[in-house]
């Protein structure tokens, strides 16, 4: 698999290599680079355009993560905080990875990335859809001296970091459903799942996942069950570079996580409200095999959802809930 990722590498900026010259540069033979290619555009699902006489290109370019580059990128306070930077080819999960290296004891500020996900997981057991190098798989796991339940509300404050990170590269009209659903109009962007573990009264460590579209193609993306948007759809096919937004997303998340061990959720709360695409809608919450019918009104202090329904007013936690419009 690493020759044809290699491959791939040198096809990612879209323009056409010859056969000749690949092999060259990799040191193959010609007919090991046909084969390497052809075995790894069906494993990673790209489309490899071969013209005689010109060679091989990609249907679609690719940006390919860069370590270095999401480095020099990052101001020195995020540098700071970083604990190390890892980014892969492909794996199951990029929070699976942090969980158990957070249980290895990996230092808080680790940061994985990935190119590509397997089992890419979103909330309540859903599957992320994570084709190869389309969109950005980010997990950041962070350290507290404080036990699982002081992290109450810390979802909706990742909610709203990333989405002023969006807002600030240009994306206008980013919103969020609760708890933490990045949406464009109305349309799904991405989302986070986080994990947290420890003892009751602390230590706990936390793994923030990420998930954003950059660029996915319609056929990518129909295992999603709902309607989805890009940043290249968004922005009228001018995404931010990925290895700059990986970065600002970096160092927003970090700033975050060791704010919010500091703060609580109050600080977030007004920028909620500012990216708060539901308020005043009628939604059903789905809880366990209830669904109850009511008006969105907003977020409580705690970051609970509430709703109003004939019954009066109920304040929803987060973990068993959706919300359906």
């Amino acid at each position: 698999m690493q020759r044809g990722l290699d491959l791939i590498r040198v096809l990612a900026d879209g323009d056409y290599h010859s056969g000749e010259a690949i092999a060259r540069r990799l040191g193959i033979s010609r007919t090991a680079v046909w084969k390497a290619l052809a075995k790894a555009a069906g494993q990673l699902d790209l489309v490899v355009e071969r013209v005689p006489g010109r060679g091989y290109r990609l249907a679609v370019p690719l940006q390919l993560l860069e370590p270095e580059r999401i480095l020099r990128a990052l101001p020195a306070a995020a540098a700071a905080r970083l604990g190390r930077l890892e980014v892969l080819q492909q794996i199951d999960s990029t929070n699976l990875r942090l969980l158990a290296e957070a249980a290895a004891g990996a230092p808080a500020g680790s940061v994985c990335l990935a190119e590509r996900q397997t089992a890419g997981r979103g909330r309540r057991g859903r599957t992320w859809v994570s084709p190869f190098a389309a969109n950005l798989y980010l997990s950041v796991l962070w350290r507290y001296p404080a036990g699982p339940a002081a992290l109450g509300g810390v979802s909706l404050a990742a909610g709203v970091t990333v989405a002023a990170v969006l807002h600030r590269l240009g994306l206008i009209e980013v919103g969020l459903k609760w708890p933490n659903d990045l949406l464009w109009r109305g349309r799904k962007l991405g989302g986070l799942l986080l994990e947290v573990a420890g003892e009751a009264q602390g230590p706990s460590h936390l793994v923030v996942g990420l998930g954003v579209n950059l660029r996915m193609e319609a056929d990518q993306g129909h295992a999603i069950d709902q309607p989805w948007v890009d940043l290249y759809q968004a922005l009228d096919g001018r995404p931010p570079d990925r290895n700059v937004l990986a970065a600002a997303l970096i160092d927003a998340l970090l700033e975050m996580l060791e704010r919010f061990g500091q703060v609580g959720l109050s600080p977030f709360l007004a920028d909620w409200e500012r990216y708060d695409r539901l308020r005043g809608q009628r939604v059903q919450v789905q809880l366990g095999d209830r669904v109850i019918a009511g008006e969105y009104a907003g977020i409580a202090p705690d970051g609970a959802l509430r709703l109003d329904t004939p019954a009066g007013r109920l304040c929803l936690h987060s973990g068993e809930v959706s919300l359906r419009l």
